[in-house]
């Protein structure tokens, strides 16, 4: 065997080990910032409902703590991979009406739409809504049980 063949193939199949590490952590990440924010809105209801008041987003007190609930439950059920795939979809809604909405506001012109972190979390939570949470999770646990 050529060196450079047998290099690719250990290459490969290290990856193939590794394969868990990329989406356990990325889950990890995004489930601990969600958790955060969530946690800093349910502290912070009164100002979130005004600034969705300001936005004139119906019924502002009840979308406040849907958004804040969702962030924060959603964020936990990322972090330990339990019923990922049902916690990623509003995950995905409220980050779509943020980007539609919210952040529209906070920066006038075409760079709120196109805003990098914003579009990576929406298509990170899409991506874990039709892959899963990955063998590291409560999730893939459950699954090897049942």
């Amino acid at each position: 065997m050529p060196p450079l063949t047998t290099f690719l193939d250990r290459w490969r199949r290290a990856a193939d080990r590794m394969s868990f590490l990329g989406p356990t952590l990325a889950r990890l990440t995004v489930g601990l910032v969600f958790i955060g924010t969530g946690w800093g809105k349910l502290h912070h209801l009164g100002d979130v409902t005004d600034f969705f008041a300001s936005l004139h987003i119906p019924a502002p007190g009840f979308n406040a703590r849907l958004a804040a609930g969702t962030e924060f439950f959603g964020g936990i059920a990322l972090l330990v991979g339990l019923g990922t795939r049902l916690a990623a979809l509003p995950l995905a809604f409220t980050m779509g009406v943020a980007i539609l909405t919210a952040k529209r506001a906070d920066i006038t012109g075409l760079t709120a739409l196109v805003g990098f972190e914003e579009w990576s979390y929406l298509v990170f939570f899409l991506w874990l809504a039709v892959a899963g949470a990955g063998p590291l999770s409560l999730d893939a646990l459950l699954r090897r049980r049942i």
